[in-house]
């Protein structure tokens, strides 16, 4: 899942963190509405009363629960600290999907995936389970022979359908659907602006199956108007290697919401998966459900910083000037680690080799063939704008070994209603490994990883992004703070599906900060 999140002034938070609780005691009103192009017969049948969401919870959390929710996010606990049995007993009465909804601290509106009712019915770990009482391992034993060979009847006037991405026009509503509905930031400046190449990518990792593209359509109009997907994945735990679904790109038409198809989408993907014989998954939301394995925070590192400032997405921080932040944010023109250059075709067996050596470091990670390292970290587009991931590695000018390497990919969000930009160019970070990590001197570690992304921001900037994104998994707290990452309003959680885990370290500490003794668990990088 891909940020919405934009960078923050830190000395900013803690108002945030009551505009939070402000949000979740408050609570807000929802109704249904009619679908787009939908048969106005069809729409009145189909069509609810109101629903308030202010009420109390169905269920109540238990004592242990609604501490271990405060506990997950230092600044409500914070926010409702001084009485801690009085904290508790507000949390256990305010309503759940508010409550899980409001855990992060832009609030961002997702109250179909945080229905608690709907991940009650679902394997996975409960919010009052203590990891010691459990050991890893699969939740519920799966026989496929038993699962239903025909998915859940949907509301009348929609329809399931299995899309073809290998047809132009299929792969083009998908884009259309997701680029106008998928993830926006909370105050509405920015919408993620998805390529046809990026889903190629995303969407088509070696393994790919039709079956695990899944869409909804309008029935009398054939409008696509929901689509959830999955692509295989090796997903390693603590030694052991879990064949695996990789479940993203979770959208709805904005104008459904109220439907609640989310719960069917993911209960619809989980079945097909089911079916194939993969009975765990790995998903990541920008909302605390039960239970998160790991959290990451966003980090931003403006390149452009005038522009982001002018688009809304840098904020001037108190005391500071603009020239003040644009020095600050300065790079460098060239880069400076000898032998970095651009990832060739012939590097991939050694890019292999020390990605999958470096990756075996992290409790958490995936375990990629040769051919998936080629598909994620080598991009043969014929021209930059077509490009959608950016490969560099250091060869050794002596023994011309692959030392080193470092990947990214490109992202643009659309500007809402600004009248200078349109749009912001935006770089994820993605794999990077160093042979200097196998030193084990963490200090040497911190000092190589350093000179490694400050060159691959000299590139970025060469390339004309705007901004560089990182979240606070793999080493990344070893170099966000020196390379002046800024940080985000946005927060992603990983969870597993079907698998209980102890939990890995996301990078954090107890104040949501970069911390590099908490590195070493995630080694996932989800898009």
């Amino acid at each position: 899942m891909a940020s919405g999140s934009k960078e923050i002034d830190p000395r900013a938070s803690e108002e945030a963190a009551k505009e939070a609780v402000a949000e979740v005691r408050n609570g807000e009103e929802e109704q249904d509405v009619q679908a787009p192009d939908e048969d106005p017969d069809v729409a009145a049948a189909q069509k609810a009363k109101k629903k308030s969401k202010k009420g109390k919870m169905k269920a109540a959390l238990t004592d242990g629960m609604a501490e271990e929710v405060l506990e997950m996010n230092p600044a409500l606990k914070n926010e409702l600290a001084g009485n801690p049995e009085k904290a508790v007993e507000a949390l256990k009465k305010l309503d759940v999907s508010q409550l899980l909804t409001g855990m992060t601290i832009n609030g961002k509106n997702q109250k179909d995936m945080s229905s608690y009712k709907f991940w009650q019915t679902q394997p996975v770990p409960r919010f009052d389970e203590k990891p010691e009482a459990f050991e890893d391992g699969e939740i519920k034993a799966i026989d496929p022979e038993k699962v239903s060979k025909e998915p859940r009847s949907l509301v009348g006037g929609f329809e399931w359908v299995t899309m073809d991405l290998t047809d132009d026009s299929e792969l083009a509503e998908v884009h259309e659907l997701l680029n106008g509905h998928y993830v926006e930031d909370q105050a509405a400046q920015f919408r993620l602006n998805y390529s046809l190449p990026f889903f190629n990518w995303a969407l088509k990792a070696p393994g790919w199956q039709k079956e695990w593209h899944v869409g909804v359509r309008v029935i009398k109009t054939k409008k696509l108007v929901a689509f959830i997907s999955a692509i295989p994945i090796q997903l390693r735990i603590r030694g052991k290697v879990l064949n695996s679904s990789e479940v993203n790109f979770l959208c709805i038409h904005k104008k459904l919401r109220s439907k609640r198809l989310a719960p069917i989408l993911i209960e619809e993907i989980t079945r097909r998966c089911y079916l194939t014989g993969v009975f765990q998954a790995i998903y990541t939301a920008g909302v605390i459900l039960p239970k998160p394995v790991t959290s990451c925070r966003y980090f931003h590192r403006s390149l452009d910083w005038t522009k982001l400032y002018e688009c809304g997405f840098a904020s001037l921080p108190s005391g500071s000037t603009k020239s003040r932040q644009v020095t600050r944010n300065f790079i460098p023109s060239t880069t400076a680690v000898p032998g970095f250059r651009q990832m060739e075709k012939k590097d991939l067996a050694a890019v292999h080799d020390l990605l999958s050596r470096y990756l075996n470091r992290f409790s958490m990670a995936p375990e990629y063939s040769q051919e998936e390292v080629d598909h994620w970290l080598f991009d043969e587009a014929k021209s930059l704008s077509e490009q959608t991931v950016f490969g560099y590695v250091v060869e050794d000018p002596h023994s011309h070994k692959i030392t080193d390497l470092t990947t990214f990919y490109k992202l643009e969000s659309i500007v809402i209603d600004n009248k200078k930009h349109g749009t912001v160019k935006a770089a994820y970070l993605f794999y990077y490994a160093t042979e200097t990590a196998f030193a084990e001197n963490d200090k040497a570690l911190k000092e190589r990883l350093n000179a490694l992304i400050l060159d691959t921001l000299v590139v970025a900037k060469k390339l004309s992004f705007d901004v560089f994104n990182a979240l606070s998994l793999l080493d990344n707290p070893l170099f966000l703070q020196q390379q002046k990452f800024g940080p985000g309003d946005g927060y992603l959680h990983f969870y597993l599906y079907n698998y209980r885990a102890a939990p890995v370290p996301g990078g954090l500490d107890k104040n949501n900060n970069a911390d590099e003794s908490k590195r070493g668990g995630n080694g996932v990088v989800m898009l």
